[in-house]
């Protein structure tokens, strides 16, 4: 039993370092922007450059966008209210969390133009100069860069792995679409079905299941033989 506990803890710190892992691809930028709620925007980082991919670390992932210059930041979101309204007022408001979120589920996104202080969102910018984020494909020039982000301004279909913000900078930086935090995210997961253990945890727990939760034994079963075959087959 201990030795379970020993496994469930180290998947915990897998996924904990995850996020870690991904901002190691950004070069920690020149200067923090101010919090929210301050009495004014700060002015744009002077090393900042039209084309810039920029980062921002939330909880649990990366948030990105192309910098356009002059305090602007071009960015995909999950956006549920573009597909209710036509409200120019409204759409060019910062995006709450319940919007976010309704976005994400509905499947909803929009690139849109934001100053750097609501990009931020009260955390810290990060400049990514690293190369070869698209595997096999090389940086186009900066103004394209930001050409190719203002063209694309406009209402996008989302998905948390496969069409994300990341998808987008990387779309417009290099012309091909990928996302490192999908492909280290779908890693772990490879991993963790790999493990021998995770079969032995899914039979405990369905086991379990069946005996104290009154579970029936054509429910239970599939869960214990995917991951099994998963394994088998990894």
């Amino acid at each position: 039993m201990i030795n379970l506990f020993a496994f469930l803890l180290e998947k915990l710190a897998v996924l904990c370092k995850l996020k870690l892992l991904v901002f190691g691809s950004a070069h920690a930028y020149e200067r923090p922007t101010q919090a929210r709620g301050a009495s004014s925007p700060p002015p744009p980082p002077p090393l900042l450059r039209r084309g810039d991919l920029l980062e921002v670390p939330r909880t649990l992932f990366t948030h990105f966008g192309v910098y356009l210059g002059d305090d602007r930041v071009a960015h995909l979101i999950p956006d549920i209210l573009p597909a209710l309204t036509d409200d120019r007022r409204r759409l060019t408001t910062v995006v709450s969390n319940g919007r976010l979120i309704a976005g994400c589920l509905c499947r909803r996104a929009t690139v849109r133009v934001d100053s750097l202080e609501d990009f931020a969102y009260g955390s810290r910018i990060l400049v990514n100069r690293a190369e070869g984020a698209a595997k096999g494909a090389k940086a186009l020039p900066a103004e394209e860069v930001a050409r190719r982000a203002e063209a694309l301004l406009g209402g996008f279909p989302y998905s948390l792995l496969w069409n994300n913000c990341e998808h987008f900078v990387t779309h417009c930086r290099y012309g091909r679409a990928a996302s490192r935090q999908t492909e280290q995210f779908c890693e772990c997961i490879k991993w963790v079905i790999r493990d021998r253990r995770s079969v032995l945890v899914t039979a405990i727990l369905g086991v379990i299941s069946m005996l104290l939760g009154g579970m029936a034994t054509s429910t239970t079963l599939p869960t214990i033989l995917i991951p099994f075959t998963l394994w088998m087959a990894g």
